[in-house]
């Protein structure tokens, strides 16, 4: 049976213990003057700067490799204290054009283990490239969850690449092949580097 096509970006899973990932995240902060719409499951790199309060800025991350990445959005509001807009409780997704700032919950600690989605395109990851890093390939969100998926071109052992390939999801009606669902961990991770912004 084919892979089912259901792109949602980045899911945080467990963490490379093998422990379940617990759902802790940590609090950062999107200007009303960013121009690119959020959904969960998208991730994102450090903006550069801060609310007033201190609370750290992030951006939508750039796809490709030598573009590290902060983290994966698990939740999204309009305040510190709220992962929900108060305007519109149905939404999940902040938008481009944004009258507000807006502040999204983070999964930032380099030893999560994530799920996503290799593209239907192309040439499809098989068994040797296990273990090897690859890139993610930006999406949009379809209204609720990311569009994100993992680029199944230019998987290498470079040190740049965005993810590691750990291996299949284990479940049924996941096999090798367009739309399989992998498990990786962010490669070229921001906090997991001696040097800022890297």
């Amino acid at each position: 049976m084919a892979n089912v096509n259901q792109p949602k970006g980045l899911w945080p899973t467990q963490y490379l213990n093998g422990a379940p990932w617990n759902g802790q995240a940590r609090l950062y902060f999107i200007a009303s003057t960013d121009a690119n719409a959020y959904a969960i499951g998208d991730p994102v790199a450090s903006s550069g700067s801060a609310d007033t309060n201190g609370v750290p800025g992030v951006t939508l991350a750039t796809a490709g490799a030598g573009n590290a990445v902060r983290g994966v959005i698990v939740g999204c509001g309009t305040t510190e204290g709220l992962m929900a807009d108060p305007n519109n409780l149905n939404t999940t997704v902040i938008p481009a054009t944004k009258s507000q700032n807006y502040y999204v919950m983070v999964a930032d600690d380099p030893n999560i283990l994530f799920e996503a989605q290799e593209v239907g395109t192309g040439t499809a990851l098989t068994a040797a490239e296990v273990g090897l890093n690859a890139n993610l390939l930006a999406g949009a969100n379809n209204g609720y969850q990311s569009g994100w998926q993992i680029d199944n071109s230019g998987e290498g052992t470079g040190a740049t690449l965005q993810v590691r390939l750990m291996g299949l999801v284990r479940r049924q009606q996941n096999a090798f092949g367009a739309y399989a669902k992998w498990l990786v961990k962010i490669n070229n991770h921001e906090l997991a580097a001696g040097t800022a912004g890297v």
